[in-house]
This record gives C-alpha cells, sequence and structure tokens, in this order.
C-alpha cells in the first residue's frame, strides 16, 4: 500500500491547504480549514477549493493499491455552504475495484457533519507501480 508520502508531491493540495489524514486500501480522508483565500465572492467556501479537497481524497483511495490511477471523469454535487472557519473533510470510499478502472464516491462534511458535497469519480488504473520517489 502506498504512503502519505507520495502526495507531498500534489502541489496544489498543498499550496491549497489540504491536509491528507487518512489512507488505507480503497479508502482516503483529506481535510481543509476555511479561510479567507478559500473564499468566493459571495464570502463561502469556493467550489474549486471544495472540489480539490474532494479531488485529494479521492487520489488517494484510488491509488492506495500501489498502482499509478489517474481520473477519467468527475462530478461534484453542492448541498450546503460553508465558510470561513469551517472544517471539511472528504471520505473518499472504494465502490468498484477492476484490474484498470474504479469508481469512487466521496462525501464532503463539515466539522458537524453536516454534508456539504458529494463526488463520484472513476479512475483508469496505469500499469505503473508508484512509490513516495515517483516524479512527474
Amino acid at each position: 500500500m502506498i504512503s502519505k508520502d507520495f502526495f507531498k508531491n500534489d502541489r496544489f493540495a498543498a499550496e491549497s491547504g489540504i491536509e491528507l489524514i487518512e489512507i488505507r486500501e480503497g479508502y482516503g480522508k483529506a481535510k481543509l480549514e476555511v479561510t479567507t483565500r478559500h473564499l468566493n465572492a459571495g464570502n463561502t467556501t469556493q467550489g474549486g477549493a471544495i472540489f480539490t479537497l474532494a479531488d485529494l481524497a479521492l487520489a488517494a483511495a484510488s491509488n492506495s493499491h500501489g498502482t499509478l490511477a489517474l481520473s477519467l471523469a468527475s462530478n461534484i454535487t453542492f448541498l450546503h455552504g460553508s465558510g470561513q472557519g469551517d472544517t471539511l473533510y472528504a471520505e473518499a470510499r472504494e465502490r468498484h475495484c477492476g484490474k484498470h478502472t474504479g469508481h469512487y464516491q466521496v462525501d464532503v462534511t463539515n466539522q458537524n457533519d453536516t454534508l456539504i458535497a458529494t463526488f463520484e469519480a472513476s479512475v483508469y488504473r496505469m500499469d505503473v507501480k508508484i512509490d513516495s520517489n515517483i516524479e512527474a
């Protein structure tokens, strides 16, 4: 199984302040403390920040088997707003793990366990073994 160290190479998520807090086979959990830099013009959390949070949890779950997995398609549905001071969590769960494809459901919740968004994604598994030293 892949370690959290591999995801230190995800510079966009790191610059966004997103932290990977748990990874195990077919599962990933990430966290975002919402600050002013994550807010849109309406003073709520920017959808792109929530998408990036969900995408990192997806990456953890889909790459947890040690084979490079890349997104084929992703869809997010926003259900409730969030804002500065909120803590958001994204939990990705594997729903299908085939030889070359996988399907994942990601729930994004806040510190009160309110469902903020749902995210679904399909991935393609490359024939590339990964470790924490892989380079782009």
